[in-house]
C-alpha cells in the first residue's frame, strides 16, 4: 500500500485508503489529522508499552482513569462503570447544543491477549512503515483513532446534531462476561454503532461475523490399576475420545459451521485407568439458528462407555453479526460519506467475535472493523500501519459527525 500524500487542495491521495477524489478545505478533516499524526504514532506507542490482560483488574483500572483524563481535557463527560469481578468499564459522552438525536456509539476494549512483561520483553518499535508491540493492531491502533476524534470533537463539539458516546470494556478478549449487559444497555440507547476493531487488510470494513461458542466438556469414570483390575475399570478419555469424534461430525462447512476441539486433558499416570477427562470446543456458527442448533446438540450429548457420564457447560456467547439488510444499508451510507473525502470503502467478513455482534443482534445499525490497517492480531508480529493512522482517523470523524 502507497503512503498517503496530500495535494495542494488537501486532497489525499492513496490506495486502498484514500483515493483522491475531491478536494478538502483547509480545516478539513485530513490536514487535521495530519497534524495530529505524531502525536497519535505518541499514544499508540504509550499504549502498546501498556500491558492490560484481560485478568489484571489493577492496570486495567489505571488505564480506564487514564482515558477519562484524557477525554475530559476534550470536554467530555466521563463515568467509571465499577466492577469487582473484572477491570472497570469506561463511558464518555459528548452532546453539543444541536444535538437532539439518538448517540452514535463508539464501542472499544482496553484489554489485551498479552500478560504482564510483555511490552518489556517486546517494547513498541518502527520498523518500516510499521508499529510493532504486543496489542498493536488490538485494538491499541482503534483506542488510538479514538483519543483523535476526542481531540478534533473538542472545537467542534457545537458542530454535532447527535452526541456522541465512547464505550471502554475491560473483559472483551475473554467473552465480554462482566460489560455485556452495559454494551447492550447503551446500543439500545444508540442510533448507531461504530465498532474499533482492526479493519480487514486493505481497509474494508467487517459487516458479517461468525458467532462463537465456547464449551467444556467433562467424563467422569472409574479409576483402577490398567495391569491388575483393568476391567473394574471405567475410562473417562475413552470416553472423551467417542465425544471427540461425535463433535467433529458437527463440522459443516457449506454452512459455515466449524468445530474445533482445543484443549483436552486427562489422567494421571500410564498405569491408571482415568477416571476424569476434559476438552475445551470453539465453535463459530454463520446465523443465529444455527448457533442455536448446534447449542442444543452439544448439550444432548450422551455418553458411550457404560458407567461412565458427562458434565456439559458452556454456550453460544457471541451471537453472529449477520448482513442484514440493515447493515448493508448503513455500510452504503458509510460508503458514500468517505467517498465525499477521497476514501473508497468496501466491505469483508471474519470467523472472529467481537463485541459489535452484541449490538447487531439487537437490530441496532452496527458498522464494524474501523480501527486501523495492520496484521498479525494476537500474534508476534502484530502491528499498525502508520500511513493507515491518518485515513482512519479522518474517516471515523467523517462517520461520527454525518452518518
Amino acid at each position: 500500500m502507497k503512503a498517503i500524500r496530500l495535494r495542494k487542495g488537501g486532497a489525499p491521495r492513496a490506495n486502498g485508503h484514500a483515493a483522491g477524489k475531491q478536494p478538502l478545505k483547509p480545516d478539513g478533516l485530513f490536514p487535521f489529522f495530519r497534524a495530529l499524526e505524531p502525536q497519535m504514532i505518541r499514544w499508540l506507542t504509550r499504549l502498546v508499552n501498556t500491558d492490560t490482560p484481560s485478568d489484571e483488574k489493577r492496570p486495567l483500572d489505571r488505564l480506564a482513569r487514564w482515558f477519562a483524563g484524557q477525554f475530559r481535557q476534550c470536554g467530555a463527560q466521563t463515568e467509571i462503570a465499577k466492577n469487582r469481578d473484572a477491570g472497570d468499564h469506561l463511558l464518555a459522552r459528548w452532546a453539543g447544543p444541536r444535538a437532539l438525536r439518538k448517540p452514535i456509539l463508539i464501542l472499544g476494549h482496553l484489554d489485551t491477549v498479552w500478560g504482564v512483561g510483555e511490552s518489556q520483553r517486546r517494547p513498541a518499535r518502527i520498523e518500516n512503515g510499521r508499529l510493532f508491540g504486543p496489542g498493536a493492531v488490538d485494538m491499541r491502533g482503534g483506542l488510538t483513532l479514538v483519543l483523535a476524534l476526542a481531540r478534533y470533537l473538542q472545537s467542534r463539539v457545537a458542530e454535532l446534531d447527535k452526541p456522541v458516546t465512547v464505550l471502554l470494556v475491560s473483559d472483551e478478549e475473554v467473552g465480554s462476561h462482566t460489560s455485556r449487559s452495559l454494551i447492550e444497555a447503551e446500543a439500545i440507547r444508540s442510533e448507531t454503532v461504530l465498532v474499533m476493531e482492526p479493519c480487514l487488510p486493505g481497509g474494508a470494513l467487517k459487516t458479517f461475523r461468525k458467532g462463537v461458542g465456547r464449551f467444556t466438556i467433562t467424563s467422569r469414570g472409574v479409576a483402577a490399576h490398567s495391569g491388575v483390575d483393568h476391567s473394574r475399570g471405567v475410562s473417562a478419555i475413552h470416553e472423551l475420545a467417542h465425544q471427540v469424534l461425535a463433535l467433529y461430525k458437527l463440522n459443516d462447512p457449506a454452512k459455515g459451521t466449524t468445530v474445533n476441539v482445543g484443549v483436552v486433558r486427562g489422567g494421571t499416570r500410564s498405569n491408571v485407568v482415568a477416571d476424569e477427562a476434559g476438552m475445551e470446543v470453539d465453535i463459530r456458527v454463520a446465523t443465529v439458528a444455527e448457533g442455536e442448533r448446534l447449542n442444543a446438540l452439544v448439550h444432548g450429548l450422551k455418553p458411550k462407555v457404560r458407567g461412565s457420564s458427562l458434565e456439559i457447560a458452556g454456550g453460544i456467547n457471541r451471537p453472529p453479526m449477520e448482513r442484514t439488510a440493515t447493515i448493508v444499508a448503513l455500510f452504503e451510507r458509510a460508503q458514500a460519506l468517505a467517498a465525499k473525502i477521497g476514501i473508497e470503502l468496501t466491505q469483508g467478513e471474519t470467523g472472529g467475535g467481537s463485541d459489535g455482534s452484541f449490538t447487531a443482534a439487537l437490530g441496532i445499525p452496527t458498522l464494524d472493523g474501523l480501527g486501523p490497517d495492520g496484521g498479525g492480531p494476537h500474534a508476534l508480529h502484530e502491528h499498525v500501519l502508520i500511513e493507515s493512522l491518518v485515513p482512519r482517523a479522518a474517516l471515523l470523524a467523517q462517520l461520527v459527525l454525518k452518518l
